[in-house]
């Protein structure tokens, strides 16, 4: 049968008023052909996740309402595989109560880290192509660093770009740190040399729309794209979480206030909605996002130390990238995709940006 998980919200929520409710819907599910495995509670925060097969969707939130009423503000079916990547392999107790496994209450909350990484080069010749992927020395730093602090590896982008999950934010920030430290001392130490970039975010499994996970790890994808060169950019809610104040202190990780990561997801948001558009002006990017030319600069240098020029060009740029890791569309069709009408000057930009030319991205 297909797995759904569904998410609840209340003003005040007590594990054991989940744990009665649960016992409620194992009373009345045979009566659906649904079965309810688990639930995640986070008390502070008065959200509860539930794991259950069923028929179809009406079914499983027909026993919710039968049972105890307390129907979920949404339901998604999951595929069973990256389920269990993102939820990992935390410990049921007997009531259907998931608790890590040093026995702490799951809140169901993850965090994911997204990691860019490519070698400085300029590969113009055939020779050095492979230099185009991430040398393997920073992959497998990267890679182990993950194993090390409890990062589960999913599919990421055709960009190259690494993606993990993680269930404790203080491990997430801890394998930044350790990412960080061994890239740039493996800088002085190997060839080719890197740039690296890091975005990470945390938040709830199940969003009040049935989105799972998908919009989070957009999130971390935008943080990363974001970031400067050897930072990482990091969401306040990580901040919030975190339970070591000692592990925030870090020249290279940019924490978002609130009101930044707002503004940084409509801008991108934006930008992506308009990313062909060639005549899309810094004055039409104020209007659509609601705010003055003097402020838009401000908050972008703030964020991203770069101009919004800048900041748009290595957007478009960056979009370019990943569409010819793709290898769906030709050079010319990528320029048009990205919002640039002459080929010859995408070529330049291109070359500018990343050190070699877009027909050689094709690796």
């Amino acid at each position: 049968m297909p797995l759904y998980m569904d998410f609840h919200q209340f003003d005040h929520v007590t594990i054991e008023d989940v744990k009665m409710a649960h016992i409620a819907d194992i009373a009345v599910q045979d009566r659906y052909g649904v079965k309810y495995h688990q639930f995640w509670v986070n008390e502070e925060a008065g959200t509860v996740f539930c794991l259950m097969e069923g028929p179809d969707k009406e079914s499983c939130t027909q026993v919710h309402r039968l049972a105890h009423g307390n129907v979920a503000c949404a339901i998604t079916e999951v595929e069973s595989g990256f389920y269990k990547l993102a939820m990992g392999f935390s410990i049921r107790s007997q009531s259907g109560l998931v608790k890590h496994s040093n026995g702490t209450v799951d809140s169901g909350c993850r965090s994911i880290l997204v990691i860019s990484v490519r070698g400085i080069i300029r590969a113009n010749n055939s020779k050095e192509l492979h230099y185009l992927l991430i040398p393997l020395w920073a992959k497998r730093a990267c890679m182990s660093h993950l194993k090390r602090y409890g990062g589960r590896k999913i599919a990421g982008k055709s960009d190259d770009s690494i993606v993990a999950l993680f269930d404790d934010s203080d491990e997430a920030i801890r394998c930044t740190r350790s990412i960080n430290k061994e890239l740039v001392q493996g800088n002085l130490e190997h060839h080719p040399r890197v740039i690296f970039k890091m975005g990470l975010s945390t938040g709830q499994p199940v969003t009040e729309d049935g989105d799972f996970f998908n919009r989070l790890i957009k999130l971390s994808h935008q943080f990363c794209d974001s970031a400067g060169d050897n930072q990482v950019l990091v969401a306040p809610m990580i901040r919030k979480n975190c339970n070591n104040p000692a592990l925030l202190d870090a020249p290279f990780i940019k924490w978002l206030t609130p009101a930044e990561e707002l503004f940084l997801t409509d801008l991108l948001n934006t930008l992506e909605v308009n990313l062909s558009n060639e005549k899309y002006t810094i004055h039409k990017l104020c209007r659509n996002i609601g705010i003055s030319r003097p402020q838009l600069y401000r908050k972008v240098i703030s964020i991203t130390g770069k101009s919004p020029n800048a900041f748009i060009r290595d957007f478009r740029m960056q979009k370019a990238f990943s569409l010819i890791k793709e290898k769906k569309f030709n050079v010319s069709e990528v320029a048009l995709q990205v919002g640039f009408n002459n080929p010859s000057y995408f070529t330049k930009c291109f070359h500018e940006k990343f050190g070699h030319l877009p027909s050689k991205s094709r690796v």
